[in-house]
């Protein structure tokens, strides 16, 4: 496991990093795999009216897998346990779901041909792009973008999926669900 600790727009002092790879190590060694990459960013926010100023980002890569906690606090060595500590409640709830998976217990899926669509949005004030972001979109089953998906902490996911070789994505409805939108040639 490798694990490294960097500053957005400010210096990170040894006792800082020293601290940052010593909880964030014992967080990650959950899974304690030779190929796990672990990187911390420790940033302020510039907003001085925010208490909790002190930011803490952490991203695990493992194969396949990317794990992601951010927290803030009023201070870095405070902003560093919660991070940690989020950090890993998710590893132990990916290596829960790893050995259910095992077992052969499965995760909800959502209904065939789900065709609910989001409300347009009107003219005044209509929003606009404002950021482009280039991904791998990985080949993995359902299940497991599932996973990915939780593991993130976001609403969607983009995937290849490995029985059509199709690209979708899984998004979590408003009711708790899960859909997928499939995408055709």
């Amino acid at each position: 496991m490798q694990i490294k600790v960097a500053g957005r727009h400010m210096g990170v002092t040894e006792s800082t990093r020293a601290y940052a790879e010593e909880k964030i190590g014992k967080a990650a060694k959950i899974h304690d795999r030779d190929d796990m990459q672990v990187d911390v960013v420790l940033h302020v926010e510039k907003n001085p009216s925010n208490k909790n100023r002190a930011v803490a980002e952490v991203t695990a890569r493992m194969k396949g897998i990317t794990v992601r906690a951010e927290e803030a606090a009023s201070d870095m060595h405070a902003a560093i346990d919660l991070v940690a500590e989020k950090l890993e409640r998710q590893m132990r709830k990916y290596k829960t779901k790893l050995v259910d998976r095992r077992n052969g217990k499965t995760v909800v899926r959502t209904a065939p041909g789900d065709t609910e669509l989001p409300p347009v949005p009107g003219e005044e004030g209509e929003p606009r792009v404002v950021r482009t972001k280039k991904i791998e979109a990985q080949l993995m089953s359902e299940e497991e973008a599932v996973m990915q998906m939780e593991l993130l902490g976001h609403d969607f996911f983009v995937y290849t999926d490995a029985d059509t070789a199709l690209v979708h994505v899984l998004y979590r409805r408003q009711d708790g669900n899960y859909g997928v939108l499939e995408a055709s040639r």
